[in-house]
């Protein structure tokens, strides 16, 4: 019989993390400890992220493989390149964070019963953008909020955490957006997380962990853009 894999518990008094080196292949490392701004941070710079449903203990993660995507190398199929040019969406950045993250959390989506973006989470990350770390896009269709995403910046790396989509193509709006704004301001990747057909499609890349860590560490020691992202523009181009 094999040995079951050891789940290290952590401490709500001491910020530190297991190597995530040595996170089973699906990617749980730890549980417990809390989701103070200080530990997220931490845990975001070192290729970890929590993920869990109402009920659960915190759980701590850093799967192998990750998916990422580098800004040069978004998918942009024909399809989708008519429907940036109908002009029918606009963009901004960290207006409307909120709504965002609350959209996220309660939009239906396929296969899932229960959300992960629990209110301890949802607090956590609205604390983490009122600190200038939390990051929202927003796409409207003729001034109604109708998709977006948001994540965390650390460096020149950005974590993607959830999107929406309340009209066809807008969650894909809200990433080529943000994937064109952080690629002119010299981001390295966007951070997936877990590998999914949908990012695929727009060009996501499966990457080993050990690769992934080794390039998080040199994108997270370079300057962040720490603040509201309220004048970052976008508008697309050929």
């Amino acid at each position: 019989m094999e040995d079951e894999f050891y789940v290290p518990q952590l401490s709500q008094y001491f910020l530190a993390f297991p190597n995530p080196y040595y996170a089973e292949e699906a990617g749980l490392l730890a549980h417990g400890g809390d989701l103070s701004s200080q530990r997220l941070l931490l845990a975001y710079k070192k290729g970890i992220f929590p993920w869990f449903t109402e009920g659960d203990p915190i759980l701590w993660w850093s799967p192998n493989p990750r998916l990422v995507l580098f800004p040069d190398k978004f998918n942009l199929r024909k399809s989708f390149r008519r429907v940036l040019r109908s002009g029918k969406f606009s963009v901004t950045f960290d207006k409307h964070f909120s709504e965002v993250i609350h959209h996220c959390a309660t939009v239906t989506r396929e296969g899932q019963e229960a959300t992960w973006i629990v209110p301890e989470m949802v607090e956590a990350y609205t604390r983490l953008h009122q600190e200038g770390f939390a990051h929202s896009v927003e796409v409207y269709q003729e001034r109604k909020l109708v998709g977006g995403l948001y994540g965390v910046a650390l460096g020149k790396a950005f974590f993607g955490e959830s999107m929406f989509s309340l009209a066809p193509d807008a969650s894909k709006v809200a990433f080529k957006a943000l994937s064109d704004v952080l690629g002119s301001r010299g981001y390295d990747f966007i951070d997936c997380q877990m590998k999914t057909d949908h990012m695929i499609g727009l060009g996501a890349e499966v990457v080993e962990r050990e690769i992934f860590l080794d390039t998080l560490e040199m994108a997270t020691e370079k300057s962040s853009d720490i603040g509201k992202w309220t004048e970052f523009k976008w508008e697309y181009k050929e």
